[in-house]
């Protein structure tokens, strides 16, 4: 699992320094060539939030990060993928930010529906499947499986912020002994995680899979995926935030 922590706190982007400007040409060159890590991302992400904004919307946005990111960096190295991600990932996540896709009625909903959902789990001795969910909230599946998608951006969003922090100290570090401590941070958050968490952050951070694709992985639902990566999100924050 130190892919993943390799990938956002990798400490050979924490020496790029800012290059000189690139032409027009170059920085075209470099857009096309990087493409591919943006759909990527976006076609992540659009599992995780589905609904909340198209895939192409996302890659329009994403691109824009990616400018971003040569502008700052200066000629792509071997360090520059995993710099560029960050970037990417967080011009994408802050226009969901900006938007405020989710209105105040549809967030204190949510509360509600956290709530009875873990007053039935309460009474289950365990956590409800979908069909008990649905029907204990009194919506149909669809409603439930959408209103997780929903809470686990929510979630998203926030690690984000966490995540966004992090690998900045990285970047920043002025040593490799700082540099290492951070990465050491993210690897802990992982670490704090259990084995079937671990295994969904995997699959979603590393090897790029949709829910419906985990699902068919582990043998469980769709729903059941979004709630492990939501869990494991919170985990993972609350772990960096007190590295």
């Amino acid at each position: 699992m130190t892919d993943y922590a390799d990938s956002y706190a990798s400490s050979e982007y924490a020496d790029a320094a800012i290059h000189a400007a690139m032409s027009a040409a170059e920085e075209q060159k470099h857009l096309v060539a990087y493409a591919p890590l943006v759909k990527r991302i976006a076609r992540q992400l659009t599992s995780q939030v589905s609904g909340a904004m198209g895939r192409e919307d996302m890659e329009q946005i994403g691109l824009m990060g990616l400018l971003e990111a040569l502008r700052r960096y200066g000629t792509p190295d071997t360090g520059f993928a995993s710099y560029a991600s960050l970037r990417v990932r967080g011009a994408i996540l802050d226009e969901l930010r900006r938007q405020d896709w989710r209105p105040r009625a549809v967030r204190q909903d949510s509360h509600k529906m956290r709530d009875a959902v873990r007053a039935l789990t309460r009474k289950l001795g365990r956590e409800p499947n979908d069909k008990e969910a649905a029907d204990a909230l009194g919506v149909s599946q669809e409603d439930w499986r959408q209103f997780l998608l929903d809470d686990v951006a929510e979630e998203l969003l926030s690690f984000d912020d966490v995540l966004q922090e992090a690998t900045e100290r990285a970047h920043n570090a002025p040593g490799p002994e700082e540099q290492f401590m951070v990465r050491r941070s993210l690897e802990q958050a992982l670490g704090a995680l259990n084995e079937r968490e671990q295994r969904v952050i995997q699959m979603i951070y590393e090897f790029e899979l949709s829910y419906k694709e985990i699902a068919a992985v582990l043998d469980l639902s769709d729903a059941r995926v979004c709630q492990l990566n939501k869990s494991a999100l919170a985990k993972m924050k609350a772990a960096l935030a007190q590295a």
